[in-house]
């Protein structure tokens, strides 16, 4: 997958969050910001991405993803 289609499906499904998406092809770098961080544990804030991600993780199509998340707030710091 390129972070281009990685991109699209991660706006698809969560629209309300800016999403950023790097990578070579094999490793890929994920940043999250967006008020449906708020009140979450990073847990949980990672939980959420990989519900979105998850089905091209199990089939192969996706592997080696680095998270981060933030509020809006937490990025204005």
């Amino acid at each position: 997958m390129t972070p281009a289609e990685i991109l699209q499906i991660l706006q698809t499904e969560a629209p309300d969050v800016q999403w950023h998406v790097d990578g070579d092809g094999y490793q890929y770098q994920v940043e999250a910001v967006g008020t449906v961080f708020d009140g979450l544990n990073a847990v949980k804030r990672q939980q959420f991405v990989y519900r979105i991600l998850n089905p091209y993780i199990a089939d192969g199509r996706l592997h080696a993803i680095t998270i981060r998340t933030f509020t809006p707030a937490e990025q204005a710091q």
